[in-house]
């Protein structure tokens, strides 16, 4: 059989083996819908999460960004869809060996002090390596597994699908433009130079923030499928939920840092709200790790995300409408305004209240949200639907993957100050600026319509 062959075969396997595991799920679903339980319910979200979770790949991303939507996969189902990780073990030596020379060349290993062949993390895409430069620096050799392209496009292919199966059993929420953002951004993320890239525009949007530390690539060992950077030490935050509340609040604070302040300086935030991309620093601060999934907004797209957090703070559904429509909202009732306004103001609340509060204010965790997403499912239902904007996919992800890091922390924080620090003097031109430059000085593209 010759590579070409090799790889359709690959294809076809994953393909047989994700529609098998989803079609088995969805069998076992409708049987149970006959008894009165539903399609998609808590007695087959085990069957769900442990198919996704045994598949190396973006099919667990896809899942974890429907898991994040009001409303469009029960709570019983979304709970352990948000903590999916992957299951799958790292790929051994033998092909860490054949990926190595196949991105930089026979003779890899004389390039690195050493190298250690064995994984320190294993991820849906990739794997990562502690390696030594020639000069001693402590380096991370980032490896992405083979047919990852492919990969991407059979998942996508089966997220659709999946999609319209959805809209045919409920047509509350439109997704059409949910599958085409998470492709895009999928296939932005098998492209290491453009991770490098947003690596270096992180390095400068946050070179005045200390507390928050952000890798250097080293371009002379990077491809476009290896991404070597510095080393950064530190403990992972799930390890650190024992320490001091000053500690854990000093991490909370950098954390929240690192994600308002590209967003409202720059128009970028960093999509991926995995727990395993933040570690917090021995002297304190945190490391803020993987820049595959970052996501530009529009200048104008920024100002509606402040303009609506004024509104809420005013209770001036005028100008909550207002950045509603900007984005695209149609069918704005009153009705419907409200029943926008009822997440809003979840995402928003934290930020809304000027005391020092846990994110959940003491909520069990397991309930935080929930209620809203059915109320809030509920009543789009009735007003006949919305089509939510592309934008939202990552900007609803990456809030509610923030605040669940913020609440395993226990973080008691002031998080409207926070945020008040970070939007003062806010001023759409001057953001519209600094964004052309620091994407201009980093290498980064600036997307169509930006």
């Amino acid at each position: 059989m010759n590579y070409r062959e090799d790889g359709l075969a690959r294809r076809l396997g994953r393909f047989a083996r994700v529609s098998a595991g989803l079609t088995g799920v969805i069998a076992r679903g409708a049987a149970r819908s006959f008894g009165g339980t539903g399609l998609i319910s808590a007695e087959n979200a085990a069957d769900l999460t442990a198919v996704l979770g045994s598949l190396r790949g973006p099919v667990m991303k896809v899942a974890q960004f429907m898991a994040t939507f009001p409303g469009l996969l029960p709570p019983d189902v979304a709970a352990p869809l948000l903590s999916l990780q992957a299951n799958a073990p790292p790929m051994g030596p033998a092909f860490v060996r054949r990926r190595m020379q196949a991105e930089l060349g026979p003779h890899w290993e004389q390039r690195f002090k050493t190298f250690e062949r064995n994984a320190v993390a294993a991820a849906s895409l990739g794997q990562v390596h502690r390696a030594v430069a020639k000069n001693g620096r402590l380096l991370a050799c980032k490896l992405q597994y083979p047919n990852m392209g492919a990969a991407v496009q059979s998942d996508v292919r089966q997220l659709k699908a999946a999609l319209r199966v959805q809209r045919g059993i409920d047509s509350t929420i439109d997704t059409r433009e949910i599958g085409e953002e998470i492709a895009a951004r999928l296939a932005e993320e098998l492209d290491y130079h453009r991770e490098a890239a947003h690596m270096r525009l992180y390095r400068i949007i946050l070179e005045d923030a200390p507390e928050i530390v952000v890798p250097e690539p080293f371009k002379p060992l990077s491809t476009k499928r290896l991404l070597t950077m510095t080393w950064l030490e530190g403990q992972p935050i799930l390890e650190f939920t024992q320490a001091s509340q000053r500690a854990r609040n000093s991490a909370a604070a950098a954390l929240f840092k690192a994600w308002w302040r590209p967003f409202a300086h720059y128009g970028v935030i960093h999509g991926d709200p995995h727990l395993g991309n933040y570690t917090v620093r021995s002297h304190g601060g945190i490391n803020l790790l993987d820049y595959g999934c970052v996501r530009t907004f529009t200048p104008s797209f920024v100002e509606g995300v402040i303009g609506l957090y004024r509104a809420l703070q005013k209770r001036d559904d005028g100008l909550a409408a207002k950045s509603y429509r900007a984005w695209g909202v149609e069918r704005l009732t009153r009705d419907m305004v409200d029943t926008l306004n009822m997440w809003a103001r979840f995402i928003f609340t934290p930020l809304l209240d000027d005391r020092v509060r846990l994110v959940d204010d003491g909520v069990p965790a397991a309930e935080y949200g929930l209620r809203q997403a059915n109320e809030v499912h509920a009543k789009l239902k009735a007003l006949g639907g919305i089509k939510p904007p592309r934008e939202f996919v990552f900007m609803d992800r990456a809030a509610i993957g923030l605040g669940g890091a913020l609440i395993r922390l226990g973080a008691r924080l002031n998080f409207h100050k926070l945020f008040e620090e970070e939007i003062v003097d806010f001023d759409v031109s001057a953001l519209a600026r600094r964004q052309r430059t620091a994407f201009k000085n980093a290498g980064v593209p600036l997307p169509e319509g930006v």
